[in-house]
């Protein structure tokens, strides 16, 4: 009698790529138990299509499942399905694909279904993920058959030079994938896959929300020496983000939040969405109520898994969501996608870019919605969050717009309230064209800045930032609403109505008289620190202060580029100095008599040290600065 079995032999390519996913591409074994099981899911789901499609197929669909057994005397794991099942010939082309294509022609296919724009079903494709199996076993025996087919196939392979198919009488419907496992070996922590509490962790964490039951025997104590055997459903199979909003309890969206978080209290905001169209897909978010620790870390995590069909993917899904609202928590589920050969790395496709700006925009929606119906729940947010959301200010010129709508700063119109951007407009004074902003540490700092003095007593409204991260938007952003932002501390300012600007000319042009000489020496005696001396009219009682020319770099973001390494040339800054300050007319008065040169010099040098103190910066020789003005003070004892 002949013996139907047939021996194929893998070409050299063949061998090349199974050595490649069994060693390289997968950094996590445990994933080959995700992989059998979504190719189990995905016969299932083609199953009930095909009974819908073809009305004479005789087949059962009402108990779909997948099961896995364990012979742990044997060291075998199977996982098995009773869904639509594989002829031979499927079983040659589908499950042999990699024998069959080699590696040159299956990289070749992945590129003409990304280029063409099309979804390569890579999830539950045979000759893909089928042989991560031979990660942790020696041998892989499959036995299936197609419904509605008499005959079944049966092939096995140890991932070496060959493998066997042969025909089969007896086999069931559907399909199942036998593993013989390899010892276990410590030194690789390699789990015991014939364990019950590690079957259980891996298909919690990656197939905790297919849509079948994944069942189980496991013995059981029973009475004195004897054991029973009961049948588990390792799977929840409850994808709150499948299910209606309505159909969902704000306690069941707190609970998940809490699993895929591991926080410990509520969310602020629950976003649930569906995308429809040519590419679909079911998102959960949640922003959390309080800033994790890591939120500044640049190891900090992100907080949004990728599920596809229900089949974990990866956490800290980056492609996701952008790096400013990392805060995010949540779950993505894409019902197709295109995903490299290992599933654990997302290419960057069109599919993926239109998820994430949906995502973005439904996030930032929610938060503007927040800011109009929910002030105080929108006040917890930006106390929170508003630093890294500003970040994307510099980042996302698509979503500026609301970006700045959400903007919410400190300002010297009302010390315990924040504003935004439109309610300044629409308190500007009458003829004001800048939005006047002041960046520094603290909000004390700024408001005792001699920067501010002018225009707190002019009556106009300054924005106070003191994140680091305002340094930078300020600049990229430029304006609002047609309106320049402009920082206090740079460029010349003139806050006089036309009819003040005419009654002071007079009295500016005979101060310009009289400081002349000493503005000229100053220059030349601090010509190592500033570019320039010239009196102020931003001062009405600090002596002196220092400030930028208008496109100048600010001495807080010169700090960051060259702590982030960059080189950055010194910018030298302008000395503005009162001349109604009795200090500053006294320097002229001493100047003009001829007074000592060298007290005179250090005078100045205290002057200008003084306006680096007021403003918060550092001084080039603390010790010098210290020294002066010690024998100053000892002469007036």
């Amino acid at each position: 009698m002949n013996d139907p079995t047939e021996t194929l032999e893998f070409q050299a390519e063949a061998r090349q790529l199974l050595q490649l996913m069994v060693h390289s591409i997968y950094s996590n074994k445990d994933v080959f138990l995700r992989e059998l099981i979504s190719n189990a899911s995905d016969a299932l789901d083609k199953l009930r299509l095909a009974a819908l499609v073809d009305k004479d197929l005789a087949v059962d669909t009402g108990d779909l499942h997948i099961a896995i057994e364990v012979d742990r005397d044997a060291r075998t794991l199977t996982v098995r399905d009773n869904g639509v099942g594989m002829t031979r010939d499927e079983v040659v082309s589908v499950i042999g694909t990699i024998a069959k294509s080699g590696t040159a022609e299956l990289l070749r296919q992945l590129r003409e279904a990304k280029d063409a724009g099309a979804s390569q079903e890579l999830i539950g494709q045979f000759g893909v993920g089928f042989y991560a199996a031979f990660m942790v076993a020696d041998r892989v025996e499959l036995v299936t058959r197609r419904a509605g087919e008499s005959g079944g196939t049966r092939w096995e392979s140890t991932g070496a030079g060959t493998y066997t198919v042969a025909p089969l009488d007896d086999a069931p419907q559907g399909t199942a994938v036998t593993l013989h496992l390899k010892p276990v070996d410590d030194e690789d922590n390699l789990h015991d896959y014939t364990a019950e509490w590690t079957i259980r962790e891996i298909v919690k964490r990656y197939s905790d929300f297919i849509a079948h039951p994944i069942r189980m025997a496991v013995q059981r104590p029973g009475e004195g020496d004897e054991t029973t055997t009961e049948t588990v459903t390792l799977n929840s199979m409850k994808a709150l983000w499948a299910r209606p909003r309505g159909e969902v309890e704000p306690a069941e969206y707190h609970e998940f939040y809490k699993h895929v978080s591991h926080d410990w209290a509520d969310p602020l905001e629950t976003i649930h969405m569906r995308g429809e169209g040519t590419f679909e897909y079911e998102a959960l978010l949640f922003i959390p109520s309080h800033a994790p620790l890591d939120l500044f870390s640049p190891q900090g995590r992100r907080g949004v898994q990728l599920y596809v069909k229900r089949v974990f993917i990866m956490d800290d899904c980056d492609a996701l969501m952008p790096n400013y609202l990392r805060f995010v928590k949540g779950v993505v589920d894409a019902h197709d996608l295109s995903l490299n050969i290992s599933r654990e790395i997302l290419q960057q496709d069109r599919q993926i870019r239109a998820v994430r700006r949906r995502l973005v925009k439904k996030v930032l929606t929610t938060v503007k919605e927040l800011k109009t119906d929910q002030p105080e729940r929108y006040r917890t947010f930006w106390t929170e969050f508003g630093p890294a959301v500003k970040e994307g200010l510099i980042d996302d010129t698509d979503n500026r717009d609301v970006l700045l709508e959400i903007l919410s700063v400190a300002s010297t119109h009302d010390p315990a309230e924040h504003t935004d951007l439109a309610g300044y407009v629409g308190r500007m004074k009458d003829g004001q064209t800048d939005i006047f902003y002041a960046t520094g540490e603290n909000r004390a700092t700024i408001e005792n800045s001699p920067h501010m003095e002018a225009f707190r007593a002019k009556g106009y409204e300054v924005l106070l930032l003191t994140d680091p991260v305002d340094e930078v938007w300020v600049e990229q952003v430029g304006s609002y609403d047609g309106k320049t932002l402009r920082s206090v501390a740079k460029g010349q300012v003139d806050l006089d109505t036309e009819e003040e600007r005419t009654e002071a000319e007079a009295e500016r042009e005979r101060q310009r008289a009289e400081y002349a000489d000493l503005l000229g020496w100053m220059g030349g005696v601090l010509a190592d620190s500033v570019k320039e001396v010239r009196l102020s009219s931003r001062l009405t009682t600090s002596p002196a202060c220092v400030v930028g020319d208008a496109n100048d770099i600010t001495p807080t973001l010169e700090k960051m580029y060259r702590a982030m390494g960059h080189e950055v040339p010194k910018v030298k800054r302008i000395l503005e100095v009162n001349p109604d300050h009795p200090l500053v007319a006294g320097l002229r008065k001493a100047h003009e008599q001829g007074g000592a040169e060298p007290s005179l010099a250090e005078t100045a040098e205290l002057l200008y040290g003084m306006a680096l103190l007021a403003e918060g910066g550092d001084l080039a020789d603390p010790s010098r600065f210290s020294r002066i003005l010690a024998d100053r003070l000892a002469r007036t004892l």
